[in-house]
């Protein structure tokens, strides 16, 4: 790694932080894992039990890029709450910040994959937990940046974002923002004060023309910057990644993956963009090592088998 590509050191204790939804995935493989009810049992080719959350997935390959990264969150005193635990201590993530709460449920989400597609069920528990009094000043101005996933599951967070990142940038921060999926698919909530207070939004095709009610990535992405946002990071699946701002776009098309299960590809894109950012490589670089990172993570079993290192990610063979 060159002097360049070393994160620049602040005063700050970290990169990035974020909040986390703590949960893990059950994810059943198989030619067909869609249950049929009747009391009807069907066999599956395989199950893994993983670490979950986008946040938390996030932080594990932020860390793993290099990146100082603390996270905030709560969950419950079960052995799901302590493999959580685990896990982030192990890629290098500070857990300090994170609760542990006897009243608690840890979180799971249980993932169907077949073929190229997947359907998740979703018990929040300690994913929703946290609560807008739980994140003060202290905790954002420790850092240089404040990534927040998980928009929609983070329920008691929602009215509360825009002010949230209103804080973050009055205390020096830059932020991030990847909403995920809606489950009650309505795509609004605060989002309409919360994107023009977003310095980088990083959607997926799908979640960009949900949001933006347009008809075209395109579009979508030129309805963004009309809001506000400052550069927006488009993952497309199968037809690659781009970048956006006002006078500036890239594309980048990257083989497709085959296997793998695709759960996390897009959070380790996150973080592998913002592995550049705030190194301040240029844009078009920024995008090649969130690309390689999501894709890596796409070929894998779960959120995490694939994440790469910095080195793997910005220089590989």
């Amino acid at each position: 790694m060159t002097m360049l590509e070393q994160p620049s050191y602040t005063q700050k204790s970290y990169d990035v932080i974020t909040f986390g939804d703590m949960c893990v995935d059950l994810i059943v493989t198989g030619d067909d894992v869609v249950p049929r009810f009747g009391q009807v049992e069907q066999l599956v080719g395989d199950y893994a039990l993983e670490m979950g959350g986008s946040c938390c997935i996030f932080a594990c390959q932020a860390a793993r890029l290099g990146l100082r990264v603390g996270i905030l969150g709560r969950v419950g005193d079960d052995d799901f709450g302590r493999l959580i635990m685990r896990r982030l201590h192990e890629c290098g993530v500070d857990t300090r910040w994170v609760m542990v709460d006897p009243a608690l449920k840890t979180g799971l989400g249980i993932a169907l994959c077949q073929q190229d597609d997947r359907a998740i069920l979703t018990y929040l528990g300690s994913i929703s937990a946290i609560e807008p009094d739980d994140i003060g000043d202290d905790f954002l101005a420790s850092a240089r940046h404040l990534h927040h996933g998980s928009f929609f599951l983070h329920t008691q967070l929602r009215p509360a974002m825009p002010a949230i990142f209103q804080r973050a940038h009055a205390l020096g921060l830059t932020t991030s923002l990847d909403t995920n999926w809606d489950p009650d698919d309505r795509w609004n909530s605060s989002l309409g004060e919360l994107l023009p207070l977003t310095d980088l939004f990083l959607p997926n095709a799908q979640e960009a023309l949900r949001i933006s009610g347009a008809d075209s990535p395109t579009a979508a992405v030129k309805w963004f910057l009309q809001q506000g946002v400052s550069l927006v990071a488009l993952k497309q699946g199968a037809a690659g990644a781009a970048v956006y701002q006002k006078q500036e776009e890239h594309t980048l098309l990257l083989p497709p993956v085959t296997g793998g299960d695709s759960i996390g590809a897009g959070d380790s894109f996150d973080a592998g963009f913002l592995a550049g950012w705030l190194r301040a490589l240029p844009l078009d670089r920024c995008l090649a090592i969130a690309s390689r990172c999501g894709r890596s993570v796409a070929g894998k079993s779960g959120g995490l088998q694939g994440q790469l290192t910095w080195e793997a990610a910005a220089h590989p063979p």
